[in-house]
């Protein structure tokens, strides 16, 4: 049986539904997913969530030697749970925050190429707690998986358009451990 992120316990019975389907969806047996090499799950993890993201990636031209390049600055994405509804947010950092105000920064442990080309890589994050106690504050892993989309521009960046921005739509799936 996987253990459920802590929940404040609502005051409404509206946001006693919403903890209450969030407690479900986390206990939902996840998706199996094939793992490439260096982004298995650890035997001391436990699953915690999978997180649907919607938003986009962040690019900046910037000078080159060849005129410009883009750049990868940040994302800004909506994050699901397994009903669909908005939970929390990712942005730069990267960083996850939950709607209870807990949240917790990553850094890269590995990476490994999309499935589909046009998409960004896969990646396995180490993270931190950075804000208050709740739903992501006992999060030490996040795997970023089956994204489509969100890879840099092919074109428009050069000597005259430096310092523009572009975002690129993305999804992925971002699924949370804890150590057992």
């Amino acid at each position: 049986m996987h253990s459920t992120p802590s929940l404040l316990l609502p005051t409404t019975p509206r946001g006693a539904l919403a903890c209450a389907a969030l407690a479900l969806a986390a206990c939902t047996t996840p998706a199996p997913v094939n793992w490439p090499a260096g982004l298995e799950p650890a035997a001391d993890e436990a699953w915690l969530a999978t997180l649907a993201a919607r938003g986009v990636q962040i690019y900046e031209c910037r000078r080159n030697d060849s005129g410009g390049a883009w750049v990868f600055v940040a994302p800004d994405a909506d994050l699901f749970d397994a009903a669909g509804r908005r939970i929390g947010s990712h942005g730069a950092g990267p960083s996850w925050q939950a709607r209870d105000g807990s949240r917790v920064v990553g850094t890269l442990k590995a990476r490994a190429d999309a499935p589909r080309a046009d998409a960004i890589p896969w990646l396995l994050l180490s993270t931190r707690s950075t804000g208050a106690d709740g739903d992501f504050s006992r999060v030490t892993n996040i795997r970023r998986v089956h994204t489509v989309g969100g890879s840099a521009p092919r074109s428009g960046c050069g000597a005259d358009t430096v310092g523009a921005t572009a975002g690129v739509a993305y999804t992925a799936d971002y699924v949370l451990y804890t150590h057992r």
